[in-house]
């Protein structure tokens, strides 16, 4: 009998808790959990703070009775202070501060990561908060009911910080967001960001890009927050999302093997330099499908994967995780945003591809039937080889964004030319979609302009002999 360890009961430890006892039933595994919140959604956090799903107890993928039912043997509030791996066991401590010694057989490190704290003065002030987990949402929740908080500032244009403008907005709160670039959400151009933009203003929000926040005090009830550009002022309460890092000390003291952005450098079989010690999740390099090397890339899709892959190997199974495009979509509002694989300047930094980058606007169907919206698709090939490289999508919500980035998604990882996704046979009816799929008219539109660029200087595909903007790609 099989006796695995797992640090962390977020999406990454559970499901490789799970893919153990999926192959093993007889093995015990022990998940030690830093909080009382065994797999609860975090990304549901915003919508518990917005009211829409008032009861927190939704927000959990599985009751404890349902993963104690499936043989997990959990350890909630109990923290990893020390690994040992020449001795196969972990320190561990419970709040009250008693100790105990567990031994594995192997052992998966899924600590995750922890919210970035920029150097601002004032951080610590009553009515400041971060974001990262479900007591961090308690705590917010408290304190703008209980103190009846009418005014939120926002410190933090990304992800969260779009979904929490959103939440407090839809709360009933004054929301100001404070980004320090230019747009909002990084993670798309500048084009797509100005949209976000244009939809927080709509919605109320007090959008103030380009300024960086520079300090917060406390003045009488409220918090006083000043930035560069003379920006000044006042709230009721205080988020900062900035982003995430790794929360890795704990591996590190180990002598776990660290790497970009102080992420565990794992295999593509999750394993660490340790023997017998695995990791996934938000804590280490995630394996860029694309690119062809680990990047970092704190998503949950990539930690679930990550962690059935180690839970199984844990137990001598051989798998080995496909890859991550860094796919993701955020609701703002009545909009959503999408994006997978590269953009432009992405490409160009790698220094292997000639990026093109075409933007596009179409309706998400047939404009006679009531209902349609606006899509922006901003689609990204390689000029030389054909290849699509990356996609964009911003529209209405109720557009389909996350099924249209989904087939991007599927193109990039069966490595598709951008001339492909004309072939693909995709759905059709009116109140849906048109003949043509708003990423197809996207991706035509590309092929037209790369020829325009190129003309017959473009390179002839090595495998099949032919243009790279006609026919089938070859097989990986």
């Amino acid at each position: 009998m099989s006796r695995l360890l797992i640090i962390g009961g977020s999406d990454a430890g559970i499901s490789a808790g799970l893919r153990a006892r999926q192959l093993d039933p007889s093995s015990t595994v022990t998940l030690v959990l830093a909080d009382n919140f065994p797999n609860y959604s975090i990304c549901g956090l915003p919508f518990y703070l917005s009211g829409e799903t008032p009861d927190w107890h939704n927000l959990a993928h599985r009751t404890r009775d349902d993963l104690e039912s499936q043989g997990l043997a959990l350890l909630p509030d109990h923290q990893a202070i020390r690994i040992n791996p020449a001795g196969k066991s972990v320190d561990v401590v419970d709040r009250k501060g008693q100790r105990q010694k567990l031994q594995y057989d192997a052992l998966i490190i899924g600590t995750g990561a922890q919210p970035i704290t920029p150097p601002i003065p004032g951080l610590g002030a009553g009515g400041v908060f971060v974001l990262h987990t479900m007591e961090d949402s308690f705590r917010v929740h408290d304190y703008v009911v209980g103190r009846g908080a009418r005014r939120a500032l926002i410190i933090g244009g990304g992800y969260i910080g779009l979904e929490m403008a959103d939440a407090l907005t839809h709360r009933g709160l004054q929301v100001t967001l404070v980004e320090q670039a230019n747009t909002v959400m990084t993670t798309v151009d500048a084009s797509l960001g100005r949209l976000l933009g244009e939809e927080l203003k709509q919605r109320g929000v007090d959008l103030v890009t380009g300024v960086a926040v520079e300090q917060v005090e406390p003045v009488e009830d409220a918090l006083r927050v000043r930035g560069s550009k003379g920006f000044d002022q006042q709230a009721d309460v205080v988020l900062v999302v900035v982003g995430v890092t790794p929360n890795t000390g704990l591996a590190s003291e180990a002598g776990v093997s660290t790497g970009l952005k102080g992420a565990i450098r794992v295999s593509r079989r999750m394993e660490t330099n340790l023997p017998d010690i695995f990791a996934a999740g938000d804590c280490v390099e995630t394996w860029h499908r694309f690119l062809e090397r680990p990047t970092y890339l704190p998503l949950g899709t990539t930690a679930h994967k990550q962690g059935r892959v180690a839970g199984g190997n844990a137990l001598g199974d051989k798998a080995e995780f496909q890859g991550s495009l860094g796919t993701q979509v955020v609701k703002v509002f009545d909009l959503a945003v999408a994006r997978t694989g590269l953009r432009d300047a992405e490409a160009k930094a790698d220094g292997r591809f000639s990026p093109l980058t075409i933007e596009t606007r179409a309706w998400d169907h047939k404009f006679y039937y009531p209902g349609a919206h606006e899509l922006t698709v901003r689609v990204t090939g390689d000029t030389t080889s054909g290849r699509l490289l990356g996609a964009q999508i911003v529209g209405h919500r109720s557009a389909e964004v996350a099924k249209r980035i989904d087939i991007f998604a599927a193109a990039l990882f069966h490595r598709m030319l951008v001339r492909n996704i004309s072939d693909l046979d995709l759905s059709y009816t009116p109140p849906f979609s048109s003949p043509w799929d708003p990423i197809q008219t996207a991706a035509e539109a590309w092929v037209s302009e790369a020829q325009k660029k190129n003309g017959n200087a473009v390179e002839v595909d090595s495998a099949t002999g032919k243009h790279p903007y006609v026919g089938h790609p070859p097989s990986p």
